[in-house]
């Protein structure tokens, strides 16, 4: 267990208004800021950053803790990784750890050293290898011996174990590499090289560690890409391509292109503040990733039917996050790299100035698959239409559209308002049902965390309201220790944070959430800061905690038979405890 001592110096030189303000923009709201939540979609703030406790809370999603919390869960850490990073950002010397803790931090060490040592190889069997095949394919491309450094590009030779056998003689053992993800082992236990006769693009984090890589064939093998899959230091649905020169971009616009060689060509054209996927679909999290950078968000994806499907489901993520998009529409091209050779770099440059918004970008799709010479096909295109206009909830904005609408479609703007009038008053009424059958269902959701809670109500709000009194009121454990034994929590989640903060007490002058990140996991730090804030609200007295500890004594007498109970006793206590069941 890291001393106390230590846990304060780290809190101290790691300020959590100072560590969210590396990832998100933050609100000064009195004396708490707020913001969008990092963890989850939302167009407006219900995250909380508590300055006086360095704590944070997440009113939407549940999401809470210290500083170590919120950088186990932006980085995907574990709780030593987490500390260590802290550690080294502000220059303090990590005391030793355990087995398990030391044996974790190791594979994610060895797995980056392996991914450096692998970027290195195929960089130089790129620029200074035989086969040449590589060199000449980004040759052909047009990219420059400038930018092909600069992202660190290679070429994978067609061989099964090159690299394999290259990491054996740098001391790297099998598994590591498997690990690491550059190599794979066959059913029979031989191990060989992921990637074979491909052009690589190295994957990169915000800190400029490589976690993976992209590899395109050289011919019509297939997959045409390969990307590493997941591994203690890579998921492809939280990192972005790029990312690592995007966030120090000047522009306060990002470029999401669809592939490794646009963003590439478009970076090259003078626009770092470019970024990818890697070889899926946009998700929620590289959505908030991009919102933690970028005012706006321009999608240039191809022009064929797969790349402006991938527009719509990535302008769906953008507008969750409350993130302005507008659409990068080419014509003589089908994506910005054959756009660039073909027209240049300022017309490139117009091309971004002047991408419509994404509500423009859907109104007209609404004519696809439409013959608007009938009847039929006019009608529908006014009710797809409709549809889109009743979801624009600024009232002036939605006339300005609705006024374009309506001459483009040659109607009277006041029908079409109504119709949009009516629209809006349905999607209000759904919009409130939805919300009252979530609660509902919320309400029947099982309790993954404190499962008990539901079916012990009564006691679970009674032992919350302890805790709100412990963790307010630390120096007191002792009296509540001695009045109240653990035994008498009725929720298995409760009592270990009970337990916890008793135990700890001894040893520590003051109680901070930071003591308790070590013993409990990031959903349950979640829990335990929401009572924690609870407890900053409501002032639990002596009284009411007299009475809470009542509330479990009852229970505990109501619910548990005596050791000298009779067998007539013990029958009136077998159905006592089913009545207290049903209720």
């Amino acid at each position: 267990m890291l001393s106390e001592d230590f846990i304060y110096r780290l809190r101290e030189s790691n300020d959590i208004v100072s560590a969210f303000g590396m990832y998100v923009t933050l609100k000064k709201r009195g004396r708490t800021h707020v913001c969008n939540c990092p963890f989850h979609s939302e167009k407006t703030p219900s995250c909380t950053v508590f300055p006086d406790t360095q704590s944070f809370y997440c009113f939407g999603c549940g999401a809470g803790g210290d500083v170590i919390t919120f950088t186990m869960k932006m980085e995907n850490l574990g709780y030593m990784e987490a500390v260590r990073l802290l550690a080294q950002r502000c220059g303090m010397e990590l005391p030793a750890q355990n087995p398990d803790e030391s044996r974790n931090a190791k594979r994610r060490v060895r797995c980056l050293e392996i991914n450096r040592e692998s970027a290195n190889f195929f960089y130089k069997q790129l620029v200074s290898g035989n086969d040449k095949r590589g060199l000449n394919y980004f040759a052909e491309r047009k990219l420059s011996p400038a930018i092909v450094k600069k992202y660190g590009l290679g070429y994978a030779p067609d061989d099964w174990h090159v690299l394999r056998d290259h990491l054996r003689q740098m001391g790297y053992r099998d598994e590591e590499m498997v690990t690491a993800g550059v190599c794979q082992q066959s059913d029979n236990g031989n191990v060989y090289d992921n990637f074979r006769n491909r052009v690589i693009f190295p994957i990169v984090d915000l800190r400029g560690n490589v976690i993976g890589f992209g590899g395109r064939v050289l011919d019509d093998s297939k997959p045409k890409y390969l990307n590493t899959g997941k591994s203690p230091v890579f998921d492809k649905g939280r990192n972005l391509f790029s990312m690592n020169f995007a966030k120090n971009a000047a522009s306060t616009t990002m470029i999401l292109a669809e592939g490794y060689m646009d963003v590439i060509a478009i970076h090259q054209a003078g626009f770092e503040n470019v970024v990818a996927t890697l070889g899926t679909a946009i998700t929620a999290d590289q959505a908030r990733l991009i919102s933690q950078y970028a005012k706006e968000v321009v999608i240039a994806y191809d022009s064929d039917g797969a790349g402006q499907a991938a527009t719509q489901k990535a302008m769906n993520h953008f507008s969750a996050v409350g993130l302005p998009t507008r659409i990068l529409k080419m014509e003589g091209a089908k994506d910005p790299d054959e756009f660039i050779k073909r027209y240049g770099t300022e017309q490139f440059r117009i091309l971004i100035d002047h991408a419509g918004d994404a509500l423009n970008f859907r109104l007209d799709k609404c004519r696809d698959g439409l013959d608007l010479q009938t009847e039929i096909g006019k009608t529908e295109l006014l009710r797809r239409s409709v549809r889109i206009l009743a979801e624009i909830s600024n009232p002036l904005e939605r006339e300005v559209y609705i006024s374009r609408t309506a001459k483009e479609l040659d109607i009277r703007v006041e029908t079409l308002q109504m119709q949009v009038d009516h629209a809006v008053k349905r999607t209000e009424r759904d919009t409130k049902k939805s919300k009252f059958r979530a609660i509902e269902a919320q309400s029947l959701q099982r309790d993954e965390i404190n499962p008990l809670a539901q079916q012990f109500p009564k006691e679970s709000r009674a032992e919350e309201q302890i805790l709100c009194y412990l963790m307010r009121f630390p120096e007191e454990y002792r009296m509540l220790w001695e009045a109240l034994s653990p035994t008498y929590f009725v929720t298995d989640f409760h009592r270990r944070v009970y337990e916890a903060i008793c135990q700890m007490m001894p040893d520590y002058a003051h109680f901070s959430l930071s003591l308790l990140a070590e013993k409990f996991n990031v959903e349950e730090m979640g829990r335990i800061t929401k009572i924690y804030v609870r407890g900053r609200e409501i002032s639990v007295d002596r009284d009411t905690l007299e009475e809470c500890i009542a509330v479990l004594k009852d229970t505990k007498k109501r619910v548990q038979p005596s050791q000298d109970m009779s067998d007539d006793d013990l029958l009136q206590f077998i159905a006592q405890k089913k009545n207290h069941q049903s209720k």
